[in-house]
């Protein structure tokens, strides 16, 4: 993974010394709220509905030992000794006390982090697939590219202060885990045909309230012209933009007025007169950068215990059947550690879990973690002979929860539980639906099943592309919950439609319990999935079981 340069942590410690003057001066005055709030959102601060929020980057998710032990040394020492997970792969804390941030900021420099530009205007954390550097589908590692991209994007003197916040997101295989469709840029590697690599780039994607799966602006782009590309969209972006309307200011919508046509041309345009400025030197840095990226080296060993504690254990046998993925080295297997256990918060970690994480990444996982989008960790190289070991430690620190892809594992935003902009809770019905389920045990018949809540229409929680999707509102003082259906964030991904009237926070649960018995019924067999199932049977029947009252009205 990659390591930062002397520039790298001059850098970093340059912006903390300015940081630690600004908010000394707000402590004392100097500064008022408004004049401070440009420059705390510069360096991730947030002020949250009960206290400050911090956001740290984990650029495209990745992470070693030492570092997960820092995050964890930060929550106990500065925090309540937890961290939160988000599905942009950062990680926040929900309790700093202004003056001790500076301090929080020079704590994650001692192990090559930052908290630089996840928030503001700008061009935020970049993140990339989960499994990069691992998965056996993928064409390439995209995380040189990631890497490459968050240098050129840190502190770009042209994109500080764009019309609004800008998210990039990379992924390696034609298996797209890394949501790019619904990202302002999504890169894509692809080969040409002839073989050789290049990017399908992707431009005008993103949730909110005004959601939208991005277009197609190059079907192929060499490697070698990928930053100018970049600069072109975001330069063209950044002319284009609104700046009326924070509500209109996103990519998407600069795409959809202009039209992508227009949109191309004209990047088309500013890309061949940049092109010529790179000369090579960003060919040159991806090539170093590369090196830091070079594969662990795999072991050779034989795996007769894995399979024979499959067979003693039907809880080891769970785990490994839903919280496993295909390693492209023989012997290996991804393995995703469920932050969902039934009931709890989606996506927090205590200091103690994060030190148990940190542990097995360095025991047995080639010293590597990864965040992924949907608030899980994964450990990218176990070796399967190891599993049984791993499988012990993570049951006795409360994550061997086997949940992976099921009806439980829901992403979640944080909500009005801390989010000053939430409008409803998300949290709670998260917990709520996960419980329920684990009480009817019903979630491994259900099957993957992708539930996503967001608690406001800023969708955090990727409520749009859920294939059950759960978005909360206020309704005249009453938090609400819509429902969409058939939303899916892969490949194929489509924002799902919305179902009819929201639901009171009571009766959601019903709701959902309903909608999934009517799955379980009309399913072809065991192996439709529900997306599957919706696709095929499209809205009514599910419709008919969110809404029986209207059924019984309309039959009348």
């Amino acid at each position: 993974m990659y390591h930062y340069t002397e520039f790298d942590e001059a850098f970093v410690r340059e912006r903390v010394a300015q940081f630690r003057a600004q908010v000394e001066r707000r402590i004392d005055g100097s500064l008022t709220e408004d004049e401070f709030r440009p420059l705390r959102l510069m360096n991730g601060l947030y002020l949250q509905l009960h206290a400050y929020m911090l956001r740290v980057a984990i650029p495209y998710g990745t992470l070693n030992s030492r570092q997960m032990r820092q995050l964890a040394l930060i929550a106990d020492r500065w925090d309540k000794g937890y961290g939160h997970f988000t599905t942009r792969q950062n990680i926040q804390y929900n309790w700093p006390k202004l003056q001790d941030v500076p301090d929080m900021l020079d704590a994650l420099a001692d192990v090559g982090m930052h908290a630089i530009q996840t928030s503001g205007n700008t061009i935020r954390n970049v993140t990339a697939d989960h499994f990069a550097g691992a998965a056996g589908d993928e064409i390439a590692d995209p995380r040189p590219v990631a890497e490459l991209i968050r240098q050129w994007s840190t502190d770009h003197p042209e994109f500080q202060f764009l019309p609004r916040k800008f998210k990039i997101a990379v992924t390696g295989s034609p298996n797209d885990r890394a949501v790019t469709k619904a990202h302002d840029i999504g890169l894509r590697m692809v080969r040409n045909e002839v073989g050789v690599g290049g990017f399908e780039v992707i431009v005008g994607g993103g949730l909110g309230r005004t959601p939208m799966i991005g277009e197609v602006i190059r079907d192929f782009l060499p490697q070698e012209d990928l930053l100018p590309y970049l600069e072109a969209i975001v330069s063209v972006y950044n002319l284009l933009g609104r700046r009326d309307n924070k509500y209109k200011a996103r990519i998407k919508i600069t795409v959809s007025e202009t039209g992508i046509e227009e949109f191309r041309a004209r990047v088309e345009d500013q890309f061949e007169q940049l092109r010529g400025e790179f000369g090579g030197a960003d060919q040159e840095l991806l090539a170093r950068i590369e090196q830091s990226f070079a594969a662990p080296e795999f072991r050779t060993a034989t795996f007769e215990n894995f399979n024979a504690a499959r067979l003693a254990n039907p809880a080891f046998r769970a785990f490994t059947d839903t919280n496993l993925a295909s390693h492209r080295a023989e012997g290996y297997c991804i393995v995703t550690v469920s932050l969902k256990a039934h009931g709890a918060t989606p996506g927090d970690a205590t200091s103690d879990q994060m030190r148990v994480l940190a542990d097995l990444a360095e025991t047995y996982g080639h010293d590597e973690l990864r965040i992924s989008h949907e608030q899980n960790v994964i450990l990218p190289h176990v070796h399967k002979s190891d599993l049984p070991k791993v499988y012990a430690t993570l049951r006795e620190a409360g994550l061997a929860t086997a949940n992976v892809g099921l009806i439980s594992d829901i992403i979640a935003c944080p909500g009005m539980d801390y989010c000053a902009l939430a409008t409803a809770r998300s949290i709670p019905i998260a917990q709520e639906i996960a419980t329920r389920f684990d009480e009817l045990k019903l979630e491994h018949e259900i099957g993957p099943l992708k539930i996503k809540i967001s608690g406001c229409i800023n969708a955090c929680g990727h409520h749009h592309v859920g294939h059950i999707g759960i978005l909360g509102l206020d309704r005249a003082g009453v938090e609400n919950y819509q429902i969409t259906l058939g939303g899916d964030h892969t490949e194929t991904a489509v924002i799902g439609e919305r179902a009819g009237p929201g639901f009171p926070a009571d009766e959601i649960v019903p709701a959902i319990e309903r909608l999934v018995g009517a799955y379980l019924e009309n399913r072809e067999d065991a192996g439709e999935t529900f997306l599957a199932a919706y696709r095929r049977l499209g809205p009514d029947p599910f419709k008919a079981a969110l809404y029986p009252e209207k059924e019984t009205a309309d039959a009348a």
